[in-house]
């Protein structure tokens, strides 16, 4: 299969390149207007499955002579930004019907992908697909949205939004296309508002992979994308559809929140002169962790007419992130190699891709995804973990169901240093010793859980609530004016506490001044055991102790020790 790429050396053409060059039956026509950019990109990729070809396409040009001489069978369109093609947007559509060749593109504009099914009769006539908008906006939104109202009665509402790495690297007519629409009003649907006005509405959220640890809580503005309509013809009941992007570091997002501010008042006619500008700045001022996510949230009516709360996350570690966009086209091009050619006719690619195709591609990724249901509550544990909850071994999954008491065995060890004796007294932390009694008391409430813990004569109490704000989606546990905000993750067989905030008194506390900590759940033997280590990088070891537990009285099954975070 010849497949012609056009913008094939630019940042989302050379990304669906990577993710086709070991496909052996492809030849891939790496095309844009520099033959030799593309020449000397496709010598750099090294040896390849997929054959390589350098080829120079110009858009504006004659398409019907190119075409011709070139012979592909689909034309994949990765150039853009597609909100600024003008007058003869679809001029390269048009050429592609005309010589029967298929054709797809990554448009992120909810006005062109929408003006796409103009062709559908055109395209159906000449047996060839016309797929626009195949990307993650709205291809695998749609896709999630399809399975997260699978049981439900009625969709209320749609909210999602992606939020790359600070190092993930924007392409330039991404910048573009972003510059354009800033400010400027998009058809929008949100209750009885007609009209939105991308990077200047605003919502927070946590992108939360159970059993993950979380992407850092973030601000997503709306932005215009193709879900603003094609999920308003997917799901006409929805009264909310609402799709944004969480660029970081936030400052940065700040400041284009106030350039956008200014389009809308009218004091600036358009953010598009200060694109190139806006590119420098996205691509070189970048700082945080490596990591990126996305999220789709459904709410609606479940088929007992009660309320259905539902969201999908996804975390992308490292550089796999910035491949998601371009997946789309992977899972189709794979499909059409295998005979499962899309069906004729123009259209928004939103039936052609599933969730199920995605998750095959992911799976050789550093791409983790899983489901949340927030109808009703469940438990402190269970509500955090999400659909990893059910996962856990048994025991440990007992001691988090409701267990009025737990008591075993413990061997204790204490840091000898000045500071650390100090910490340890004003925490309460038990004395060293072997084979300690222990004994753990759960008096669990609708804001949390108190757990007070008694080794030997000694005891010591501790907090334990669900995170709010920057801290959604983390489990909080405070001793006295400290308080700590944890991820709690799966790691094989343990349960494992992540440090990621702490605060005195409620004010945020600069993570490298933070204690350090080793703390886990496992199961060894049929037994429940816990594991909690505690120290300082100036005091040293403060704490660590280590043992055993059974649940006593149990209501239904129970609860277990945990103590500040895990690194």
């Amino acid at each position: 299969m010849k497949l012609l790429i056009v913008g094939g050396y630019g940042t989302f053409g050379g990304r669906i390149v990577q993710l086709l060059e070991n496909e052996p039956r492809l030849e891939l026509l790496v095309a844009g207007r520099s033959l030799g950019k593309a020449d000397a990109y496709c010598k750099g990729r090294g040896g390849t499955k997929a054959r390589l070809v350098p080829a120079m396409f110009d858009r504006d040009g004659d398409l019907r002579t190119q075409l011709t001489d070139m012979r592909p069978d689909i034309v994949v369109d990765a150039s853009g930004p597609f909100q600024a093609y003008g007058e003869g947007r679809y001029r390269l559509i048009e050429a592609c019907i005309d010589a029967r060749i298929h054709y797809l593109d990554l448009a992120d504009g909810s006005e062109f992908v929408d003006g796409v099914s103009a062709f559908d009769p055109a395209a159906k006539a000449a047996g060839v697909m016309v797929l626009s908008g195949v990307s993650s906006f709205p291809v695998l939104t749609a896709a999630v949205v399809r399975r997260l109202s699978a049981e439900m009665a009625r969709v209320d509402s749609i909210r999602g939004g992606i939020a790359p790495s600070p190092f993930a690297g924007v392409g330039e007519n991404v910048i573009r296309a972003i510059a354009s629409y800033a400010g400027r009003p998009v058809r929008l649907r949100d209750g009885k508002q007609a009209v939105g006005y991308p990077l200047t509405e605003q919502m927070r959220y946590t992108i939360a992979p159970p059993g993950r640890v979380p992407v850092t809580n973030t601000l997503f503005s709306l932005v215009d994308v193709p879900d603003l309509r094609a999920l308003q013809a997917l799901w006409p009941e929805a009264s909310t559809i609402w799709m944004g992007a969480g660029p970081v570091p936030e400052v940065l997002h700040r400041a284009l929140i106030g350039l956008a501010w200014l389009v809308r008042a009218g004091l600036v006619r358009s953010l598009s002169p200060l694109a190139p500008l806006m590119h420098w700045a996205t691509n070189r001022l970048s700082w945080g962790e490596h990591r990126g996510g996305m999220f789709v949230a459904v709410d609606g009516v479940d088929a007992t007419g009660g309320p259905a709360r539902r969201s999908w996350h996804l975390l992308a570690e490292g550089d796999d992130g910035p491949l998601i966009p371009s997946m789309a086209v992977e899972a189709i091009i794979r499909k059409a190699l295998d005979g499962r050619m899309p069906v004729p006719g123009a259209r928004a690619a939103v039936h052609d891709v599933e969730l199920e195709d995605y998750e095959r591609l992911f799976a050789s990724k550093t791409i983790h995804t899983g489901f949340r249901d927030d109808s009703e509550a469940k438990g402190l544990y269970p509500d955090l973990l999400g659909d990893a909850w059910k996962g856990l071994p048994t025991e440990i999954r007992a001691m988090h169901e409701g267990a009025a008491m737990a008591q075993g065995r413990a061997s204790v060890e204490r840091g000898s240093g000045m500071l650390s004796r100090l910490a340890a007294r004003l925490i309460g932390f038990p004395a060293a010793g072997t084979d300690v009694l222990v004994k753990v008391g759960f008096d669990i409430g609708k804001d949390g859980e108190t757990w007070t813990r008694t080794f030997g004569t000694m005891s010591f109490s501790s907090r334990q609530f669900a995170g709010c704000g920057r801290s959604e989606r983390l489990l909080c546990e405070s001793f006295g004016p400290l308080s700590f905000a944890m991820a709690v993750v799966v790691d094989g067989n343990r349960l494992r506490l992540v440090l990621r905030r702490w605060s005195l008194l409620g004010l945020p506390l600069p993570m490298w001044l933070c204690p350090r900590s080793n703390a886990y759940e496992t199961v060894e033997d049929g037994r429940f055991r816990f594991h909690v280590e505690i120290a300082h990088p100036v005091a040293g070891l403060i704490v660590r102790y280590r043992g055993w537990l059974e649940p006593a009285l149990r209501q239904a099954p129970s609860k277990v020790p945990h103590l500040v975070p895990a690194e």
